[in-house]
Order: structure tokens, then sequence, then C-alpha cells
């Protein structure tokens, strides 16, 4: 080889590995952040530009603070067939000095979850964490000059800090914003993280609104112009808080009384609204440095509390459309859900503004919560699902969370193609919040048939049965071929609209679907098992997958 043509050949080397550089550089600037995309009538989370189905659980409150205490946790939150953690971040950890920050425990939760290929939700426990203010640095807790604390009727101080301080919001929202500057710093690429939630419960105890110098001055000015034009806007919702305004006259100016009446139902919209603003501040600051989707999640009341004996003021049904007026950078609002009524409640946050997120759904060793999974996921066309302290049920056995979330990984494709597009729907007995179930079997239209979903199982005596821990989900996948997945459910069809009158089964297969998305074929089912053609069966106490194909008869 001559030395001209060894020049030439170094020089087409270093012209290929630079133009390989530019390449990957160009698709690396060319990722966007994870944000919520709209499909059909919902919207999907979209990560390195792929949909994303969070089958997540969150941490206890302190567990992420010690990478020692999380280390043996870690492999068996992947053995449960987890793809999300949802992992508290505390201002007091990450800013114990004022302006100097400590990202150790961020980097070290990063790397953990890298290392065992989960995605990361982040709970920021800044200015409020269950109503209180516990998770901020001494450096505030100390100051109640600078950064006051809520009063009370009779002048008695709280360890609540006030949401009229500016101080403290403008400190809350500077800490915020370097935490997404640090995520959009070392994740950016990776996209490990793909939300996280503005502070934690907030809600106003054990009054329903705050009763320092300044809320009292602002209680007596006028309802803010934007709030009266969003209720305006939205009368066919018909919630609540319309319905109490309706009954004071649907006023468009005057003061919160004036507005909303003399009770504490006007208190505590005040207080929502000055909520909002204020975890406004947060968003537009925090998205200004890394717009990842965020959402306020809400300590839900039960019926018959009045304002103040529950967390008053957060994101709560009867208050929606102030927060959706008050926070318009917010992305969602979530409910945390502990109470029985999962169905009832879990469906007031499933709105054409609103996907659902459920970020906790009941403790993780509920019974309830792998039929609540599939609800959410398949009736309300749910972003992500996670029972609390997940941690807790790690060595669970048998531990039906991990089983019903290995078919929801599985189905996770099917799922996401699904949503928002009137192919799929999800099936569970109704629970009141008294704990009576309603076992009644249920009836929808999926495509071209009429399904009937039973939750009483016909071939198990009905004394041994947990009827409330029965549930499953239908896809549609084809003209006549659907999924049928879930435990304790059994599922008739019948066509609609013009042709043949009834429905038999062409063919049922129990199987899987393997890590490439292949689906895996077991059992033929037929006589015994589908009661000689009448219907399909998922028996109690086992989640499973039936690939079920339809067709007409006379």
């Amino acid at each position: 080889m001559t030395s001209v043509e060894r020049a030439r050949r170094v020089f087409f080397l270093s012209r290929l590995v630079a133009l390989s550089v530019a390449a990957f550089l160009v698709s690396t600037a060319h990722a966007a952040p994870p944000h919520l995309e709209r499909q059909g009538s919902t919207q999907r989370l979209i990560v390195n530009d792929r949909p994303l189905l969070l089958l997540g659980g969150e941490l206890g409150n302190s567990s992420a603070s010690s990478a020692a205490y999380m280390a043996p946790h870690w492999p068996k939150l992947k053995q449960m067939n987890l793809n999300a953690v949802f992992a508290p971040v505390s201002w007091e950890l990450l800013e114990p000095v004022e302006g100097k920050f400590v990202w150790s425990s961020l980097d070290q939760l990063l790397k953990d979850a890298r290392a065992h290929d989960m995605k990361l939700v982040l709970l920021w426990f800044g200015a409020w964490k269950n109503s209180m203010s516990t998770y901020v640095p001494a450096w505030v807790k100390r100051d109640q000059v600078r950064f006051p604390r809520v009063q009370l009727p009779n002048g008695q101080s709280t360890e609540i800090l006030s949401a009229f301080s500016t101080a403290t919001r403008d400190a809350d929202a500077r800490a915020f914003a370097a935490l997404l500057s640090r995520i959009k710093a070392v994740d950016a690429e990776q996209s490990t993280i793909v939300m996280v939630q503005v502070e934690n419960e907030i809600g106003m105890l054990p009054v329903a609104r705050e009763y320092g110098p300044e809320a009292n001055r602002l209680f007596a000015e006028q309802v803010p112009a934007e709030l009266l034009r969003r209720l305006d806007a939205t009368r066919a919702n018909g919630t609540g808080l319309h319905k109490l305004w309706a009954e004071q006259g649907g006023k468009s100016a005057g003061s919160w009384t004036e507005v909303f009446g003399e009770g504490d139902a006007a208190a505590e919209t005040f207080t929502a609204w000055h909520y909002s603003r204020f975890v406004e501040a947060l968003v537009t600051s925090g998205k200004a440095a890394y717009p990842l989707p965020m959402y306020v999640n809400a300590a839900l009341n039960r019926m018959g509390k009045a304002p103040g004996e529950y967390p008053s003021g957060g994101p709560l049904p009867h208050l929606l459309e102030v927060w959706k007026a008050g926070a318009p950078s917010l992305d969602l609002l979530a409910p945390d859900i502990y109470f029985p009524n999962f169905v009832d409640l879990a469906s007031l946050f499933r709105r054409a503004d609103n996907a659902l997120f459920i970020p906790e759904a009941n403790n993780s060793d509920q019974p309830e919560v792998p039929a609540n999974a599939f609800y959410a996921f398949g009736k309300l066309d749910a972003i992500g699902f996670g029972p609390f302290s997940i941690e807790a049920i790690g060595d669970l056995k048998p531990n039906p969370l991990a089983d019903a979330y290995a078919v929801l990984r599985q189905l996770s494709p099917a799922i996401l193609s699904a949503q928002g597009l009137g192919r799929m729907s999800g099936f569970k007995p109704r629970v009141l919040e008294d704990e009576t179930v309603i076992a009644t079997p249920i009836t929808e239209d999926i495509g071209g048939y009429r399904f009937t979903v039973s939750f009483t199982d016909p071939w198990v005596p009905k004394a041994s049965q947990r009827v409330a821990t029965h549930g499953g989900l239908i896809v549609q996948t084809g003209p006549e071929e659907y999924l049928i997945a879930g435990q304790g459910i059994t599922v008739t069809a019948k066509p609609v609209g013009a042709g043949p009158p009834l429905a038999g089964i062409d063919s049922a297969w129990e199987g899987t679907f393997d890590s490439q998305g292949r689906w895996v074929a077991g059992r033929a089912l037929n006589g015994d098992q589908t009661h000689q053609g009448r219907h399909v069966r998922l028996a109690p106490g086992q989640f499973q997958i039936q690939r079920i194909r339809f067709y007409r008869y006379r």
C-alpha cells in the first residue's frame, strides 16, 4: 500500500467515524423527552419515542432515602414484573443548605433503577407531604418569619407552610427547577425518569382554609375571573362545585362567599385555588428546566366528611375544575385510592382533559389490587398503576400482584394499541364504600360482539370465592379475534348489528406472549373448558390469557 493510498484510507475511516458520531448526535438530539400524546379519546405516555404502560409500585416514604435499605429490594421488584418504581425525593435531602444541592441520593436512585431496567416516577416531597411540611429543609423549618406557617382561627400555628408566602413558593420552585435541571443533565439521553409528581397529597387540615392576615385579606377579595370562566365553560361536567356555584346564582363576579356561599365549601374552594396557583409556579419553573410530564395526587375524602375533616383543597373530584383553571401547566390530576369503591373513584378522574394515572392504588398487599389494575387499564385507559409500599410484598408467596403484572406486561402492546379507540374494556365487581360487593354481570359491546362478564364462577362453591378480587379485560385484536385475560370471570358473547344472530367459539387457546411479543399457544380449549362452546371461563385464583376467535351462525 502506497503512502497516498494509506492516507486516503485513513481519511476515509476518519470521515466514516465522524459521520457515525454525527448521526448518533442527531438521533440523540431529536429524541423527545417523555411526554403525553393523544390517541383517540385518551393520552398515552411516550418514552424514547414509544408508548409505555407503567406497571409500577410506590415505595414507602423513607425507603428511597437509603441505597443500602433498597439494595435487597430492587431484585425482588424486578421479579414482581414491575417496569417502574415511584420513588420520593425530598427537599430536605437535596438542599440541606440553602443554595447548595446534594445529588448523591438522586444519582444512586438512577443508577439502581437502570441496573434493574426500571423506569422512575419521582415524587417531589417539597413544601407539603400529606398536608404537612415535614420534608422541608431545616433552614426552612426554623425560619418561621421568612417561611410562615398556617394559622388556625384562634391564631395558633401548625406544622403546615402557608400557601400565601411568596418566599416559600419561590424557594420551593427554585429547588424544584434545580431538580429538573439535574434530571436533564444526567438522564435526558436515557429517559429513566418519565414523570414527576409535584408535592404529595396537598390538603388543608384541620380546617378548610388558612386564617393568617394575608389569607383573610385575599378571602375577602374577588374570585379570580379565570376560575369563573372555567366554571361557565364546563357547566356540562356537572361537578359538585358547579352545583354549589349555581345554587348561589351562578355569578360572574363577587367575593368567595358571594359566589360560593358562607360555608366551608367556599373556604375549601379558596384553598384549592391558592394551592393550585402555588403548584403552577413550580410546574412552570420545572418545565422551563426540563419539560417532563407532571401531576399532582389527591388524598380522597370519604362521603359525609366536611372540609377540614379530610385534606381539603387538593385535586379532589369536586375541585377538579379549580385545579384545571389554577394550574393549567399540569399534565394530570391523579387519585390516590385507598377506599373500597375503586370503580367509582377512579372513573371520576378519567376525563377528556385528564388521562388516568393512579400513583397509589391502595396498599400493595390488599387482595383487590390486581383486579383493580385490570379494570384501570382495560376500562379507563390508565397510563399507569402503582400500589403503595410495593417493597413490602417482595417476599410474598404466592404473590397475586406479581402474577397479574406478568399477564399485563405480556398484554402491554395490545393494551397500548387499543387505548382510546373503543376496542377494549375492563371488568370487575363494583364495591361500595361500605364494602358491599355488587357482583351483577356487566354487558358491553366491543367490536362486533356484545359481551356479558360474570364474576361468580359457576364451577367453584360460591362460599369459597372472593368475588371482589375477580376481574379482567377484553381486547379486540381483529374483526372476530379477542384476547381475554384475568381471573374469576366467565364471558359469553352475542353478535351485534346485521347478520346471523348467534355467536359461537371458533377457537379458544390458552397461552402466553414471549419477550418478543410472539404468541406461544398452550392448550386448545374446548369441551368442559368452554362448557361445550357456551362460554369463555378464566378460573379463580390464576391470572391467564386466552385467545379467542368467535363466529356467527343462525
